[in-house]
């Protein structure tokens, strides 16, 4: 396909150049009777419904435009893994994990022929060049199909692009038949192995390297969020007065910086144009993973001047990218959301109200908890008895017990964990797939359902552990990495959900919806026809107004 590559130098000259976004505001136009001709779908990752509700009044630009279409604050990502993987592998597919097969970031195949049997959710395992820290990324461990797909094969010129920071981002929302896929790694953005980079891509790569090598200032706090900058210790890092000055030639402080968004940003920019989306005979996706929330989140925890400066920069960002799109012409519908919540880090919530918050008790961890269990029972195995990637979630007993041994060991691990003063729940594997799979609203989910639907008897662990509130799994915070997520909590799961389209009136709906309703909705929205049973959600009605969207185009 031949490119144009001069929108694609504008627009990363301008990023460059560090320039800001206007306000963006949509004009008034006629209802749309026909189908979109461009989805925007938008993950923010780690944008919890509590960061939404905090910062919605001070957002001037993209998330402010998308707040005059239809809102939801009390999105859910109803499972119990929330996690990167697991929450971008609903966007899009209309299904919870246990039907995505995407059970969380990472998990354990104890008979796995290498050494450490971890399994990355983006990764094909069978690749020998394939490994869980440097993967041959693929999307073979998604079991359905993602709205791309599914315009790909009504649609056959359809595209499908899909960028992001994170490689999982990219395939859980793209799936297995993606036009252009791009993310970052060591510098640059790359793409899927066989795949050339498009031209605006290797131009985008050569103005970020330049902008790494040469170092940038930190940003300018802007006045609402002054009173959040107070310094916070977690064990060696310090947090809460971070502005994100970029030393030459320090990547990292690029990529933990509302820079990585800017970047992903001016990429799904260049690539608009160069491909033209939006402008053929078939409707195109344009699926864009903003990172940087996350990172920021991971690195500075959700309630420093950090953040602050952060969602100010990303509501820019945005911004600019649906302006680009208005001044193209372009008629397309956006949807936001994010793929989990998070928490803050508890040495500031026990300072601000939340007196309970922790950090996991080292004893909870595969190795300590294998170590009890060995002395209890007498039994031991060569390589680990317990796998975990955390001191929550998933545990995996070593492939070399025996059934009786397993049994023992199931026995002697299960009131250990429970009588644990951190721990909420524990199920193992026979007690969900013998749990039936959870209905009803989200907000009322036991913890067994929430972990129900988390669920893959081929994937998920032999138990799984849930921690309490406010108990976060981060045994010893270190620079960059102070404050996470992935509890069965509602800071956790709920996010919010926008979806905004020229013309269509606006609504709020604070009755909690789910993030599996998201592609039904986006799928009536363009009149694509869909097996019975396809989805876990349901269409919502978006149209503020006496119409029914879930009804279609007319």
């Amino acid at each position: 396909m031949r490119r144009s590559l001069a929108p694609a130098i504008v627009a990363l000259s301008l990023a460059l150049a560090g320039c800001a976004s206007t306000k963006s505001a949509p004009v008034a136009s006629a209802p749309p009777t026909a189908p979109p001709r461009l989805i925007v779908a938008i993950a923010v990752d780690q944008f919890s419904a509590d960061l939404f509700a905090e910062y919605r009044n001070h957002f001037t630009a993209g998330l402010a435009r998308l707040q005059q279409g239809a809102v939801f604050p009390s999105g859910y990502q109803s499972h119990a893994a929330t996690e990167t993987c697991p929450g971008h592998s609903t966007l899009l597919t209309g299904a919870h994990p246990s039907r995505t097969g995407i059970i969380a970031n990472n998990w354990f195949d104890p008979g796995l022929t290498r050494a450490d049997k971890k399994v990355y959710c983006a990764e094909d395992e069978r690749d020998p060049a394939s490994t869980s820290g440097n993967p041959v990324v693929s999307a073979v461990h998604l079991k359905v199909p993602t709205l791309g797909e599914r315009m790909k094969a009504v649609w056959p010129t359809s595209r499908n692009v899909a960028v992001s920071a994170k490689d999982r981002a990219v395939i859980m929302m793209g799936g297995h038949f993606i036009d252009e896929a791009y993310w970052w790694k060591n510098g640059a953005f790359v793409t899927l192995a066989g795949q050339a980079l498009a031209p605006a891509v290797t131009i985008e790569n050569t103005v970020l390297t330049m902008r790494i090598k040469r170092g940038e200032a930190g940003y300018a706090v802007p006045a609402w969020c002054a009173a959040r900058e107070r310094e916070v210790k977690a064990g060696p890092a310090s947090v809460g007065t971070g502005h994100f000055a970029m030393e030459p030639g320090k990547e990292p402080q690029f990529r933990v910086s509302p820079r990585m968004d800017a970047a992903t940003a001016d990429l799904a920019i260049g690539l608009t144009d160069a491909m033209n989306l939006g402008r053929s005979a078939a409707p195109d996706i344009l699926s864009v993973s903003f990172s940087a929330t996350d990172y920021v989140g991971h690195a500075t925890g959700t309630e420093g001047v950090e953040m602050c400066i952060q969602l100010a920069e990303l509501d820019r960002s945005i911004g600019r990218l649906l302006d680009h799109l208005d001044l193209r012409g372009i008629d397309y519908a956006v949807m936001l959301s994010a793929d989990h919540g998070g928490l803050d880090l508890p040495e500031r919530l026990a300072a601000q109200a939340v007196p309970q918050a922790t950090r996991a008790d080292r004893a909870l961890l595969a190795g300590a908890l294998a170590k009890a269990v060995s002395q209890q029972t007498g039994i031991a195995t060569p390589d680990p008895l317990i796998y975990a990637d955390g001191p929550f979630g998933d545990y995996y007993l070593s492939h070399r017990l025996s059934s009786v041994q397993k049994a023992q060991v199931l026995a002697a691990l299960v009131p250990m964990l429970k009588a644990h003063p951190q721990v909420a729940a524990v199920f193992t594997a026979t007690e969900l797939a013998e749990a039936p799979l959870p209905v009803g609203s989200p907000q009322d989910w036991s913890l067994k359902d929430r972990a129900r639907a988390s669920f893959d008897p081929v994937r998920s662990g032999d138990l799984v552990v849930l921690l309490d509130r406010a108990v976060v799994p981060i045994t010893d915070p270190s620079p960059g990495y102070v404050a996470t997520h992935g509890s069965a909590w509602d800071y956790d799961r709920r996010v919010p959900i926008l979806f905004w389209r020229k013309g269509v009136p606006g609504l709020e709906q604070p009755a909690p919806v789910e993030t599996v309703d998201i592609a039904p909705t986006l799928i009536a929205m363009l009149g694509l026809p869909v097996p019975e049973g396809a989805y876990d959600g349901r269409c919502l009605d978006i149209d503020g107004s006496a119409a029914n969207s879930c009804e279609g185009p007319k």
